[in-house]
């Protein structure tokens, strides 16, 4: 049941603080030997700020770099990859913390030296607003922490202010500048791009080069894929196996190709792996996270429900915190497509995004492509172009210093990863619309469509596949569908969608029971390795198991002509039972092989895997109507077209495939709209549309039914991601107070009797929301249980770093008209003066509020936090985290 908050009549936080003060050193037990503190006369400054204020308290973009990017920068950012396995509290110096130098050098800016070019003084700019009137804030805000929020609502007004003081200047110089600084989106989405398709070149190319050494070699150039060496069709003499290079009779060369086939596959395989962790990165244990790759033995933790543990003077001790064990994770393993949806809702993961992480994706992706494995290129290609996205915003201070604007960039970038693995643009559009992206205004959509353009235009000119299309395969069909195929492709709808659902339950089932095993959860590499043995074991001897994902899913959509000399086109209706039986054993194969491979620490995509098994389903039953109607061809339903002779007169095998794999994979992904397109882009075929449309929607219906979840969302809700889904839409039973903790006074800041507290006392709240997970958090500022301020974690932990003695430092926590400051104007602010990192007007609810208006403003606002009120009192603080486990707490109850 819900706690309920406490009464007022027992909120004795002023108490407790007194004694908390008592036990630390104050301005009368140390006599002469006063602390560090603000000055005893301090100039009274108003309350109330006008927008020259809140200009001033926008970070500096020529001094401050409070705004560095997503990666870890390496001069003075907090690195994450040895993090220590505790959960014990931080030291406070400045070594520790996460900011990078107060003023820092930002000289080498593009932007900033074209502004200086130009003439355009944001120095002075800036130095006239905030000589105009003193600001409550000075705003040396802290950088994004590990595993916390975008503050969405501080960037959009720091985005507005930028504007505002660009547009200011009216004269020539300012016009320019103002118009470079309107086209700087379409410059960055431009050159994210070209480089995404250059990256998209570069991995097909090398990619079909050491695909087929697993089965031999070109004699002409043992760098040319089978499909180049033997362009003339088969047989081909330039081509030599193995067996044949050794010169072994016919058994001895089976089993010769049998055996170096295996190898190959294990030992890129295996290489995949270790180039993988490479990007090894531990957790500390005081974070509230499972794993953050597609591992679906993770266990589960809680996210935090605001539960104080104990008092606030019991500090963990070390050998307590060291039994907690560090959560171990690989940016570069699996496809990236949930993380980077969380990212891009504005969840902070440094380094997920960075330079290593692309680099050692990039090549460990060609190794596993080239393995053989039943994996795909298509989610890692989004994981690339968004680190590609993320990099390249360093181009632009607007982009890199305003989380809010970068992640704009970002839903372009991941749009034209699926772009380019496609060859579908418009797909790539709407795959970030409808399952990325968590913000996206009308001119993102714009800019999103040009980057895609640009991709596509550039992997054309780049021409990969040698055809001179930017297709991954492309197969027209040339006889429309027939009306008695529409309860067939209905019947496809419901089996792909079931498949779909039945697959996410069978990749969490292999996962809580194989990956648990202990030697298999310490040593990654020997699962990669057993995979691998089992799927050079069972495809070799299997013509389609053995072919690459993309090329099986192309022979398998491909209809049947005159000059197709496809194992899948039957000359008469007798070999159709051939056909089905090939087909039956390929179907079981690749889909335990693609349940057993989903979640291995290498690059690995689900799309065109699920799409191939969905393919194999797809055309048996195709060739099960194709037989149907072969030996029932005077059925008054297709009489007429059974008249007109051949196989495909009345039925095309390729166009079942085809649908089912579009099916499949919305089972699986729960993509729609986007699927739909991405068909119709690869096949240009408006008139299957309506099949296509009509299985995927008859899939998701499916599959909703049997299993809710998407693969992407189970990965998102077992990681314990605080990722609060705009598109869902609970209802609501109770209000705002049902969810509040109890106020407690480890969670606050009581300045009833003085505005000076102990460095000590702020240190140890800190160090209670951190034991909490809540490193995004904040401590609530009251006077008289009267809420008056609220200062968030990462600006007391950066303030608290400052202090040069922090033992005996007493920080003023709210202006006061009995202090004021005699001190001159120009000299240094105070450190001890925390003032400039309150926010005087947090967002606070009422705690009779309902609660749809405390999801939408989680949602729509982006907060953090919400602070309660009763009657005008504070009552409590409600995190997100905290709402995000009661928004699952109620999808497991089945109340939404």
């Amino acid at each position: 049941m819900p706690r309920s908050v406490r009464s007022q009549q027992d909120f004795h936080m002023a108490e407790e603080e007194d004694e908390e003060d008592d036990a630390l050193p104050t301005p009368l037990a140390t006599g002469l030997a006063t602390p560090t503190s603000p000055t005893a006369t301090r100039r009274l400054r108003s309350a109330r700020t006008s927008d020259i204020d809140l200009r001033s308290r926008l970070p500096s973009r020529l001094q401050l770099d409070e705004h560095s990017s997503l990666l870890a920068s390496p001069d003075g950012a907090r690195n994450y990859t040895s993090a220590p396995n505790t959960g014990a509290r931080r030291r406070s110096s400045l070594t520790s913390s996460i900011l990078l130098p107060k003023h820092h050098h930002r000289s080498g800016s593009f932007g900033v030296r074209l502004a200086t070019a130009l003439g355009f003084d944001t120095t002075r700019s800036e130095a006239g607003l905030a000589e105009s009137k003193v600001s409550l804030f000075t705003d040396e805000r802290v950088w994004y922490d590990q595993f916390t929020s975008t503050d969405w609502v501080h960037d959009s007004i720091a985005d507005a202010f930028r504007l505002r003081d660009l547009r200011s200047r009216k004269d020539f110089r300012g016009r320019l500048y103002a118009w470079f600084d309107g086209a700087q989106g379409w410059i960055l989405v431009a050159i994210i791009g070209i480089i995404t398709a250059s990256l998209a070149y570069f991995i097909t190319i090398t990619e079909t080069s050491i695909f087929g050494l697993k089965e031999g070699f070109c004699t002409g150039d043992w760098t040319s894929s089978r499909r180049t060496c033997c362009y003339e069709g088969e047989p081909c003499s330039a081509w030599q196996s193995w067996g044949q290079r050794l010169g072994l009779a016919d058994a001895g060369r089976l089993w010769a190709d049998f055996i170096i086939y295996v190898a190959f596959v294990i030992v890129f395989a295996i290489a995949s792996c270790v180039l993988t962790l490479l990007t090894r990165t531990e957790i500390p244990s005081n974070y509230s996270m499972a794993t953050l790759d597609e591992n679906l033995a993770a266990d589960p933790k809680p996210l935090s429900n605001n539960e104080d543990k104990g008092p606030i003077d019991e500090p963990t001790s070390q050998g307590d915190a060291s039994r907690v064990p560090a959560t171990i994770y690989y940016p570069a393993a699996g496809s990236g497509v949930a993380e980077v949806k969380v990212i891009l809702s504005g969840f902070v993961v440094h380094g997920y995004l960075g330079v290593k992480t692309l680099i050692v994706k990039t090549f460990a992706v060609i190794l596993s492509l080239a393995s053989g494995m039943s994996l795909g290129k298509e989610g890692p290609y989004v994981h690339i172009a968004t680190c590609v996205g993320n990099i390249a915003c360093r181009l632009f201070s607007k982009y890199n210093h305003n989380d809010g604007k970068r992640r704009e960039v970002l839903s372009a970038a991941a749009a034209s990863g699926v772009g380019v693995a496609f060859g579908a643009p418009i797909g790539g559009v709407l795959f970030s619309l409808e399952e990325v992206s968590y913000y996206f205004p009308p001119k993102t959509l714009f800019r999103t469509f040009f980057c895609c353009i640009v991709a596509s235009l550039s992997l054309k000119f780049l021409n990969p596949y040698g055809t001179g299309k930017i297709v991954i395969f492309e197969v027209r069909y040339l006889t429309d569908w027939r009306f008695f195929e529409m309860l067939v492709f209905i019947l496809l709808g419901v089996l792909s969608g079931a498949l779909g659902a039945f697959f996410i339950k069978a990749c969490a089932i292999w996962a809580r029971t194989f990956r648990k095993i202990p030697v298999i959860k310490r040593w990654p590499v020997l699962e990669v390795a057993l995979v691998a043995l089992i799927t050079g074991l069972i495809s070799f001897w299997n013509h389609y198991t053995k072919l690459a994902v993309t090329e099986l899913l192309f022979e398998l959509a491909s209809p049947c002509h005159l000059e197709t000399s496809s194992d899948l086109c039957p000359e008469n209706g007798d070999q159709i039972l051939d056909v089905l039986r090939w087909l039956g054993i390929a179907f079981v194969i690749k889909s335990f092989l693609t349940t057993i491979t989903f979640g291995i620490k290498v690059p690995a995509g689900i799309y065109v895997p699920s799409m191939v098994v969905g393919g194999l389903l797809g055309r048996i039953v195709g060739h099960t109507v194709q037989y149907i109607v072969y030996t029932n061809p005077d059925a008054s339903i297709w009489r007429q077209c059974a008249a007109d002779g051949g196989l495909e007169s009345c039925v095309t095998p390729g166009v079942y495939a085809l649908v089912a794999a579009g099916a499949t994979m919305c089972g699986v992904t729960r993509l729609s709209v986007t699927l739909a397109v991405i068909l119709f882009e690869l096949t240009g075929s408006l008139d299957h549309v309506l099949p296509f449309s009509l299985a995927v929607l008859v899939a998701k219906w499916t599959a909703d039914a049997v299993e809710p979840l998407s693969i992407y969302d189970l990965l998102t809700e077992m990681n314990s991601y605080p990722l609060l889904d705009n598109k869902l839409r609970p209802v609501f039973t109770t209000e705002l107070g049902d969810i509040t903790p109890a106020a407690r006074s480890q969670r606050v800041i009581d300045i009833s009797n003085s505005p000076l507290v102990p460095a000590l006392i702020l240190r140890r709240k800190l160090d209670h929301l951190h034991s909490l997970g809540e490193v995004d958090g904040g401590l609530p500022i009251v006077r008289h249980n009267v809420l008056v301020g609220l200062i968030p974690a990462p600006e007391l932990e950066f303030a608290l770093d400052k202090l040069d003695e922090e033992e005996t430092s007493l920080c003023l926590m709210m202006q006061s008209a009995t202090l004021q400051d005699a001190e001159d104007d120009d000299h240094d602010p105070d450190s001890t003066d925390f003032t400039p990192f309150i926010d005087p007007a947090p967002v606070a609810l009422d705690i009779h509020s309902p609660m749809d208006l405390v999801f939408q403003c989680f949602v729509k606002l982006g907060l953090r936090y919400v602070c309660v009120l009763r009657d005008g009192q504070y009552a409590g603080l409600v995190h997100k985290k905290t709402f995000v486990k009661y928004i699952r707490d109620l999808e497991h109850a089945g109340e939404t």
